[in-house]
């Protein structure tokens, strides 16, 4: 297993992995079921992604962005593993990358949402050492949508 940094050449990958792990485990609504690389190109271009590999497949990717008024905060989004590859605990890998980078760059705090759909998550984050915080709202949440279950982990005072 390997993750890397992604960069902008691999946003059509991140796309089609991003549907892929969406496919039949999100509510149609959402907005990964259309995932473009443009759309890629643009997270990666203002935040950033890591992809893992699992021998020479693609098999997960996770982006962040900073927030547009507290870059030294950051929101993780459309972390995914192809339905091929779930179950071996991937995603964690990918988010403690997410972390340990974000440690690096001054980060000091992480967000992400938890869709109403998928409650079995906020325990998984939390053993993270993420937290629900109710008095924030997800700046990417779908309106079509119940709000999700936004959480955080500071990193730094």
């Amino acid at each position: 297993m390997i993750i890397r940094e992604a960069n902008l050449a691999d946003a059509q990958t991140i796309a089609e992995i991003t549907t892929a792990a969406w496919a039949e485990k999100v509510a149609a609504s959402s907005s990964g079921h259309t995932e473009s690389a443009a759309r890629v190109e643009q997270d990666l271009h203002l935040g950033g992604g890591f992809m893992l590999q699992v021998g020479p497949l693609t098999v997960g990717s996770v982006r962040w962005l900073p927030m547009d008024t507290e870059h030294n905060i950051w929101e993780i989004l459309r972390m995914g593993i192809i339905p091929a590859f779930r179950e071996q605990n991937l995603s964690q890998h990918l988010l403690e990358a997410v972390i340990h980078h974000a440690l690096g760059c001054d980060v000091t705090e992480l967000r992400l949402a938890v869709r109403a759909d998928q409650p079995r998550l906020l325990d998984f984050y939390a053993a993270l050492g993420f937290e629900v915080a109710p008095e924030l709202e997800y700046t990417h949440a779908n309106q079509q949508e119940p709000a999700p279950t936004v959480m955080r982990r500071i990193l730094k005072r």
